[in-house]
C-alpha cells in the first residue's frame, strides 16, 4: 500500500493526468461497447436503412441497363440478411473503438497542423500499364465478386430445381402414359375374350 502511494506521490502531475485521461477514455470505450450490445436492434435497423440506400445508389451508379439494374436490386434485397449479419459483427468489433478515437480527438483541443502544400501536375500522363487501385475500388471489386458468387449460386439452385422438376414431370408423364396403355390393353383383351366367347 505504501509503495503504491509512494509511486503516486512521485508521479508528476502531467503523468497523473495522462493516466486519468487513459482510464476515462477506456471507460468511454467500455460504455460504447455496452451501448452497442444493448441497442443491437437499433444498430441493425440503422444498418438496414444504410444498406437499402447504399445498394440502390451503387447499382444505379454502376449499371445503367434497366433489366440488369432490376435484377441486381432483387439480389441486393435478398442478400440483406447476410449483409446485416456481417455488418453487425464489424460494427460490434470496430465501431466502439472508432467512435472513442474520434471523440478523443474532439476533446484534445489540439491545434490543427497546417497541411503541406500539394503540387498539382496538370496534363500528367499516367501509364495505363499500372492502373492505380484505391481502397474503394478494391472494396467494390470484392463486393461485386461476392455478388457474382451469390448470383451464380442462385442460378445454380434455380437450374437444379427447374431441371429436377422437369425430369420429375417427364417421369410422371411417362408413368401415366404406361398406365393408360396398360389399361387400354387390358380393356382390349377383355373385349376380345368377350367377343370370342360370344362366337
Amino acid at each position: 500500500m505504501d509503495t503504491a502511494t509512494n509511486k503516486l506521490a512521485t508521479l508528476s502531475p502531467k503523468s497523473a493526468e495522462q493516466i486519468m485521461e487513459a482510464e476515462r477514455i477506456h471507460d468511454v470505450l467500455l460504455l460504447l461497447e455496452n451501448l452497442s450490445c444493448r441497442e443491437e436492434t437499433t444498430v441493425k435497423l440503422i444498418l438496414d436503412c444504410l444498406y437499402d440506400v447504399g445498394s440502390a445508389n451503387l447499382i444505379n451508379q454502376k449499371f445503367r441497363s434497366r433489366t440488369v439494374n432490376g435484377t441486381l436490386k432483387m439480389i441486393a434485397r435478398s442478400s440483406k440478411p447476410v449483409f446485416r449479419m456481417i455488418a453487425w459483427r464489424w460494427v460490434k468489433k470496430n465501431c466502439p473503438q472508432l467512435i472513442t478515437d474520434w471523440l478523443y480527438e474532439q476533446v484534445k483541443f489540439q491545434k490543427a497542423t497546417p497541411k503541406k502544400a500539394e503540387i498539382v501536375v496538370e496534363n500528367a500522363q499516367i501509364p495505363t500499364d499500372y492502373p492505380i487501385k484505391s481502397a474503394d475500388q478494391t472494396r467494390e471489386i470484392r463486393y461485386l465478386r461476392s455478388q457474382v458468387r451469390l448470383l451464380v449460386a442462385v442460378c445454380m439452385i434455380a437450374i437444379t430445381s427447374f431441371g429436377g422438376s422437369f425430369f420429375w414431370l417427364s417421369y410422371k408423364l411417362e408413368q401415366t402414359h404406361l398406365q393408360t396403355m396398360q389399361e387400354l390393353q387390358t380393356q382390349l383383351k377383355t373385349k376380345q375374350t368377350s367377343v370370342n366367347t360370344a362366337d
